[in-house]
């Protein structure tokens, strides 16, 4: 499902003089289909530069990202887009749902971009799966941490992604919320047979999966 080869990333240091600052070193492996793997390291370490790189929303300055066999980084934005919207489903830290749009048109949004004409009954089916059957029409502002996490959950696995990208899925949550949010996202993950990659600090939440890769100071290694 993913295989990375020699991935390279340098940015120019603060001063814009000197030696770049090299953010990954040649980082090498892969990823297969239905399989879940967390990467772990301290903050700082890569993790989510690298998961940008996954998801075409960066550009790596050396090396190939190859997703279901197609090299991402020598497509331009849109055909990038386009691939996100095909195969890709992210859940972030900060949950990134639309203020504007209530939970059901958050969810509905992807499905609709996608061009599935039931879009309004999958997601609501799909918020009923997350346990917010009672909250569709609720936007952001009046849904607890939890609650939009639990909507970023269904929007994510609502177009039945191949792979899911995690950052940090339970950085903004306390200790119990984020417990159950794991859980659900490991049951969803379970249910549709997924490709997981799931970015974290936390070892007791990457023991879940069933490979750990740890960064280091830009470098990768099996944890």
């Amino acid at each position: 499902m993913v295989r990375v080869a020699g991935l390279g990333k340098q940015v120019a240091n603060g001063a814009g003089e000197g030696e770049p600052l090299v953010i990954l070193h040649e980082i090498s492996f892969t990823v297969a289909a239905g399989e879940t793997v967390a990467i772990v390291g301290a903050s700082g370490s890569g993790k989510s530069t690298l998961l940008g790189l996954l998801a075409g929303l960066d550009q790596p300055s050396a090396g190939s990202v190859f997703l279901d066999g197609e090299e991402i980084n020598v497509l331009d934005e849109d055909a990038r887009a386009v691939l996100r919207g095909r195969m890709l489903g992210f859940v972030f830290q900060s949950f990134q749902l639309l203020p504007s749009l209530n939970a059901l048109e958050n969810v509905m949004l992807p499905l609709e971009l996608a061009g599935q004409r039931a879009a309004a009954g999958e997601a609501r089916a799909w918020l009923e799966r997350v346990g917010l059957g009672q909250r569709m029409r609720h936007y952001p502002k009046h849904l607890s941490g939890g609650e939009q996490q639990r909507v970023a959950l269904a929007r994510a696995f609502a177009p039945g992604p191949k792979l899911i990208l995690a950052d940090e899925p339970t950085g903004n949550l306390d200790a119990a919320t984020g417990h159950q949010i794991i859980d659900l996202m490991f049951a969803i993950n379970a249910e549709r047979g997924t490709t997981l990659i799931l970015v974290t600090h936390d070892e007791e939440i990457a023991a879940r999966c069933g490979r750990r890769l740890r960064m280091h100071a830009g470098r990768l290694e099996e944890a």
